[in-house]
């Protein structure tokens, strides 16, 4: 059975990484995020900006080609795979660091193909939208994240509802240790339960976090914090706090009703400097 542990403050400033003196965008790895679609380019968007803002030192999309012009309108930083879609069992897995799919994807053949071939690398995967359904995971050397909300989960994993909603706790580590996968099971306290029986409740955020687009968020922050950290479970912990530091930072001064996703990758630099050592 698994304990429950909160993630704290002094967790955050302990495990935060330092910046090298001498890095350079390599030292930092590069991401690959297969997000977007013609209906829902906003969420390539968010999970672009977030990931570059998480500490990343290369940032690569693979997207439909009309998602493009939005993505580097709000971040020229981008880059991206040509024809990724068609190109996707040449790509050069071993340019990569972490992959993640699923923002504004919709649950369809083309992007399981996606997931399939991700996870059949070694590299780390977040899976979130339309990336989450119902399936077996086989066993692999680096984590596979999934960042459902509660029908998401409940969707994914054939718990009850009553089930999930009567223990957030017990639900997702019960399907981590099952699945062999890291469950971040989004929502006020938001539980991220490991496949080897560590659990953790975050200790912020707010209902300003109940709003589109800031699932898209949270999973840029977690691929880009997986490049620069050098634990991957502290880099999911710290993007969960952090995502939720940004919600209590901006109710602070200003009414929860009116927070939109996108600023929390604004309110970022600020909050994590706040926790940062050195």
């Amino acid at each position: 059975m698994s304990i429950m542990k909160k993630w704290s403050k002094e967790n955050v400033v302990d495990t935060l990484p330092v910046r090298k003196s001498d890095a350079h965008k390599g030292t930092y790895g590069t991401a690959l995020i297969a997000a977007g679609s013609r209906f829902m380019p906003g969420a390539a968007v968010l999970s672009a900006i977030a990931c570059m803002r998480s500490g990343v030192g290369k940032l690569e999309m693979g997207t439909e080609e009309s998602v493009i012009p939005y993505v580097i309108q709000h971040l020229p930083e981008t880059t991206f795979v040509p024809g990724f879609y068609e190109r996707l069992n040449d790509l050069p897995f071993n340019h990569y660091t972490v992959l993640a799919a699923g923002p504004g994807r919709e649950e369809n053949d083309e992007t399981e193909k996606v997931v399939q071939t991700f996870l059949s690398t070694d590299l780390p995967v977040v899976l979130d939208a339309g990336a989450l359904r119902e399936r077996t995971y086989q066993k692999r050397k680096s984590p596979v994240i999934l960042t459902p909300h509660p029908g998401e989960f409940i969707r994914i994993s054939s718990f009850d509802k009553e089930k999930v909603e009567q223990d957030r706790q017990a639900a997702a580590a019960e399907f981590a240790a099952q699945t062999g996968v890291t469950v971040v099971l989004k929502g006020k306290e938001t539980i991220t339960a490991f496949p080897d029986g560590e659990t953790y409740m975050n200790t912020t955020g707010n209902s300003s976090l109940s709003k589109g687009g800031t699932g898209d968020t949270l999973t840029g922050m977690i691929t880009g914090m997986l490049c620069c950290h050098d634990d991957w479970k502290h880099a999911i912990l710290n993007a969960v706090y952090l995502h939720g530091a940004c919600a209590d930072h901006w109710i602070k001064t200003r009414s929860p009703h009116t927070m939109l996703a996108s600023e929390l990758s604004e309110l970022l630099p600020e909050v994590w400097k706040k926790y940062e050592q050195k």
